[in-house]
């Protein structure tokens, strides 16, 4: 956590490692007061499921490692030289909550520099941001102003709030980031004014609201599932958003994904790592080296009738350098995802009709990044069928998956870029067929690992025990 400094009187203080990261000339007269908030959002990372049973994720408690970098306000440019420093110094931390953020909206122009910053270091090391998405503090709510410093921080999952009923709250910022990027990624129960959720301060448990308490809830997810779960950053961050997707975000008004990204992140864990028995969901993770990476022999089951009988979605995530001198032109590589049935020409037709990387296509920027999501780093993909007709098979051919890899022209710099796809096949007519296409990858020469929860943590509980040697 990096946050305003932590209380250390709190009943869970065994459980966070405090570090009070000021300058010299910080350290007077520091107050319980100011201890508050950081206390606050770290006491929902490590218990905050006792403190609001309702939100029983089902991810235990965690050790927390807290750094106060400020007892109230910090300027930008002491924030961003703490957390380089923080980040470097401590490699085997992960997962980071940031619940701190700026009044005033970010630019329609260029990406601010606390952020930028935050992408650069997410591009280059294994950590990822949990970055609250800002409040809106005006007595005056009559127009929705977009999100503070960092929130637009691109490779961050940014988290808005929603009420208990999956409403926006009442002091929500808004998206979208460069007038293009889906910035928030996701919303969670954050509480309102006149509908509060408990954490604990130096003076006791308290009710409390913000985007600042709905992040901490998913550092817990994402913590669980990268280091308990042994999952890949990229894969973590593309099963969350799989999950608060589903199948209705096609659908879903543009107004309420500027206030929620692709949804709202599922309560239980289990939800996010699970699926229904009608579902087969897999997950993909690679390394993009060259221009293209592909696999046309995905064997998904055919039905009686020889068709597939299923609608799909596809979620893939990366962590792209970004130059902020480039304005609008944010990122400096772009992974183009394509996945569907393999035609006889041996071209994929695509579940999202993304026709930009055929041979002999004609398509444009404008169209490539309104249709197809170009130079965004999070892309999720689907197929809705109409009247729930199966689809037609290309004789004894597979689906294929393809990513492209494409930079731009100043760059250059095609280096290795680690990506997480989750692709979710759902059966239209509820048929189990999960078995069938494990057999069928087995047959084909894949090895198959099925992501069992409490194996997983048998394994993780077994590697935290200290062994003493007599």
């Amino acid at each position: 956590v990096i946050d305003t400094l932590f209380a250390e009187q709190v009943y869970f203080h065994n459980w966070v490692e405090n570090i009070d990261y000021l300058d010299e000339y910080e350290k007077v007269g520091v107050s319980s007061d100011q201890r508050k908030h950081g206390t606050e959002v770290t006491s929902i990372l490590v218990d905050g499921p006792r403190l609001n049973p309702w939100l029983n994720d089902g991810c235990g408690r965690f050790r927390v490692k807290h750094f106060g970098v400020c007892s109230n306000q910090i300027s930008i440019t002491r924030l961003v030289r703490k957390i380089k420093e923080i980040v470097n110094q401590n490699p085997n931390i992960h997962v980071w909550n940031l619940s701190l953020g700026a009044e005033d909206e970010v630019s329609k122009n260029f990406i601010s520099y606390d952020a930028a910053v935050l992408d650069e270091l997410q591009s280059q090391k294994n950590v990822i941001f949990v970055v609250s998405g800002t409040n809106d503090n005006r007595n005056d709510h009559s127009d929705i102003i977009r999100v503070g410093s960092p929130a637009d921080s691109l490779n961050s999952l940014v988290v808005n709030a929603v009420r208990r009923d999956g409403t926006p709250v009442s002091y929500s910022r808004k998206g979208n980031i460069l007038s293009f990027f889906n910035k928030p990624d996701v919303a969670y129960y954050g509480g309102d004014y006149d509908e509060r959720i408990f954490a604990y301060s130096p003076f006791g448990k308290e009710e409390v609201y913000g985007t600042s308490f709905a992040a901490p809830w998913i550092s817990r997810k994402l913590c669980y599932l990268i280091d308990v779960m042994g999952l890949p950053k990229e894969v973590a961050k593309a099963l969350i958003i799989d999950a608060s997707a589903e199948w209705s975000y096609k659908t879903a008004p543009q107004n309420l994904k500027e206030l929620t990204g692709y949804g709202i992140v599922p309560i239980d864990i289990n939800k996010v790592l699970s699926t229904d028995s009608n579902e087969i969901k897999f997950i993909v993770y690679g390394t993009s080296k060259s221009y293209r990476t592909t696999n046309y022999a995905i064997p998904v089951p055919r039905d009686e009738d020889g068709k597939y009988p299923y609608i799909a979605r596809a979620t893939l995530c990366y962590f792209p350098q970004c130059t902020r001198s480039q304005g609008v032109d944010y990122t400096n590589r772009e992974l183009s995802l394509r996945f569907g049935r393999v035609k006889p020409n041996g071209q994929i037709d695509d579940i999202n009709e993304n026709i930009q990387d055929e041979i002999g296509s004609h398509i444009d920027e404008r169209q490539s990044r309104k249709d197809f999501r170009k130079w965004e780093n999070t892309k999720l993909i689907s197929k809705i069928l109409k009247m729930n007709r199966p689809l037609k098979s290309y004789g004894d051919r597979f689906w294929g998956l393809a990513v492209t890899s494409k930079e731009r022209l100043a760059m250059r710099t095609m280096g290795e870029l680690n990506f997480g796809i989750v692709i979710t096949l759902r059966e239209i007519n509820g048929v189990n067929r999960i078995q069938d296409f494990i057999r069928a990858c087995n047959m084909r020469g894949y090895i198959v690992s099925e992501l069992n929860i409490q194996n997983q943590l048998e394994i993780y509980n077994i590697n935290q025990e200290e062994l003493t040697f007599e």
